[in-house]
């Protein structure tokens, strides 16, 4: 099969090469996925970066996919499947090759409104929104702030709580890209954008907070809370490190929760796309966009693509 590979970490994605390698084995407890496609998410451009822990080398990449069951348990071959997980590219081969080796329950029957791009561009975006606001304690009187509402998870959150019944507002340096029924706060200066939020929200502040970004943008985000608030923090864009006000943070009584997608094995993942693909199919929650394919042969560029910001996800075509 033809696939990529990286034996060594490097910020410019040098290490990373594509080439024939033999075809994965698998044993009763497992299936083979011929690959139909792959996206390339930012984890898995810091990935071959270096700068996620515990993966190990030399690895194939690659969290999101979809395709065909191939080989394995017989009463699933031929069915179409999609999938992520946290262990997908770091500690077990990925989905960056033309077949991918799972463990037999390590994925969802794909839904049938989503081609295998569609599918292939979701897996990781929705599996943190859903895990996020599973852990928050999401309900349907909630007011739910989305910082960085636009992005991959962002816009997964926003779907995910407006089909849940909540109240959203999201922030996004465009907002034009939002859904109906979403009230849009441009991202600017933090000064500017907490007046408006607090502009938008109710005067008792939001129920919950889904941060995105992290950064500069968390404190932001505490101060929106009302009493007994939650914030979901998923990142840190910038500096790791950030701070706040401690005494008003308790005086709040807020909740602080953090999600590591990464946590959540590819057997765990597939629970959570299973649960959602009735929502999927009635068209409650749609796909994200997309913004450029490249070959498999291409990967490189397509790396460099994801690492620059690029606009939209980035899929990998399997060669025919």
């Amino acid at each position: 099969m033809l696939a990529a590979e990286f034996e060594r970490f490097s910020e410019d994605f040098s290490s990373l090469s594509c080439r024939e390698m033999p075809d994965p084995v698998v044993d009763a407890s497992e299936v083979l996925v011929k690959v139909r496609a792959a996206s390339v998410s930012p984890s898995d451009a810091k990935n071959v970066q270096g700068h996620m822990e515990g993966t190990t080398l030399p690895r194939i990449p690659g969290r999101d996919f979809a395709g065909v069951v191939v080989a394995g348990n017989r009463s699933l071959t031929g069915t179409e499947v999609w999938g992520t997980g946290g262990d997908i590219g770091f500690t077990r081969d990925g989905s960056h090759a033309q077949f991918l080796r799972l463990p037999a329950n390590g994925f969802a029957r794909r839904p049938k409104n989503l081609s295998a791009e569609q599918a292939a561009a979701s897996g990781v975006n929705l599996v943190t929104a859903y895990s996020g606001l599973k852990a928050a304690g999401l309900r349907a009187d909630d007011v739910v702030l989305v910082i960085g509402a636009t992005g991959g998870v962002g816009s997964a959150v926003v779907q995910l709580a407006l089909w849940k019944g909540a109240r959203v507002i999201g922030v996004a340096r465009s907002v034009g890209r939002l859904p109906e029924g979403v009230t849009g706060v441009v991202s600017g200066a933090v000064g500017e954008t907490a007046s408006a939020i607090r502009r938008a929200a109710p005067a008792a502040g939001v129920s919950l907070v889904f941060d995105t970004v992290g950064g500069e943008h968390f404190e932001l985000g505490l101060k929106t809370l009302a009493h007994h608030g939650r914030q979901v923090n998923i990142a840190s864009t910038g500096s790791r490190r950030v701070s706040f006000d401690l005494i008003d943070f308790y005086h709040r009584e807020a909740h602080l929760i953090g999600v590591d997608s990464r946590a959540l094995d590819a057997v765990a993942s597939a629970a959570i796309l299973e649960e959602l693909t009735e929502p999927i199919e009635q068209g409650l929650v749609s796909s994200v966009e997309i913004g450029h394919r490249f070959p498999l042969e291409q990967v490189v560029t397509a790396y460099r693509s994801v690492a620059s910001g690029t606009q939209g996800k980035v899929i990998l075509e399997m060669p025919r």
